[in-house]
């Protein structure tokens, strides 16, 4: 317990740094491309336009909430998924990624995870933004529910900072754990309602309730129903689904700093 809150305090203690180099590795990123960083906010808006070609109009999968429009549902939804995946993936190779240069000077290699984290959040408000612009062109418009959307995001980087130190851990010492990572959030991404509303679907109902337990699910239904005006904190299932969501990360977060203490000294010979 005394490693996690240690490790937590670091986060804080070089959020200076975390944010410089975060904006540096953008940079970085796309310094040779013509549209340079453009691209961060281009590739979500080319995904969600197909999506919405082959669900939204393709399929037609219709309203998946009463008198909420197909593409602002899915456009509120899939920004965070987008940021999400994105931000697992990139936060499980950050030590594996870093770990060489860090090791010649005095860092914390534990904010690695954070500056993905950080750097990831610009697209992030854009897509966010955009589905808040879809939302006002079908008559959608503010309540106090949105201010739930605050406690949401607080949960989303919760999320991704317990993913991201257990993730980029084991993927040192388990060489194929980022591989499998990948293919673990290829199926999430259609088990967690991005692209259509499993709970008003025919789905069964434990099966339903069992979907509902995934942590990426909480999030971006938390963040829908928010914006969306849908849906309160404290109302039945989001109560008891609060209360999954919270023991997952602080077991994450537990097991990921116990093992990150454990190995960091022989980061670099696991390498």
């Amino acid at each position: 317990m005394f490693t996690m809150f240690k490790t937590i305090g670091d986060q804080f203690a070089n959020f200076k740094i975390i944010r410089r180099m975060a904006k540096y590795d953008d940079r970085a990123t796309y310094q040779s491309h013509y549209l340079g960083l453009a691209w961060e906010f281009l590739n979500p808006l080319i995904q969600i336009g197909i999506y919405y070609l082959v669900f939204g109009v393709a399929l037609k999968r219709g309203d998946p909430m009463p008198g909420i429009p197909y593409l602002p549902w899915m456009v509120v939804g899939i920004a965070p998924w987008l940021y999400m995946n994105k931000t697992t993936l990139d936060a499980s190779s950050s030590i594996y990624r870093q770990v060489g240069l860090v090791s010649k000077m005095k860092f914390p290699v534990n904010v690695l995870p954070s500056i993905k984290i950080y750097g990831n959040l610009y697209s992030f408000w854009t897509m966010i933004a955009f589905g808040i612009f879809l939302m006002f062109l079908n008559g959608i418009w503010p309540s106090l529910a949105w201010f739930q959307f605050i406690y949401y995001f607080g949960c989303m980087i919760v999320l991704m900072y317990s993913l991201g130190i257990l993730n980029a851990t084991v993927s040192i010492l388990i060489r194929d754990w980022h591989i499998t990572l990948q293919s673990v959030l290829r199926m999430l991404f259609y088990m967690s309602g991005v692209l259509f509303n499993f709970t008003t679907s025919n789905f069964p109902a434990v099966f339903v309730r069992l979907l509902e337990l995934n942590p990426f699910y909480y999030v971006l239904n938390g963040m829908r129903e928010s914006l969306l005006n849908r849906g309160w904190i404290w109302q039945q299932p989001n109560i008891t689904l609060t209360i999954v969501f919270w023991l997952f990360n602080l077991v994450a977060i537990l097991l990921g700093t116990y093992l990150y203490n454990k190995f960091r000294s022989n980061f670099v010979d696991l390498i």
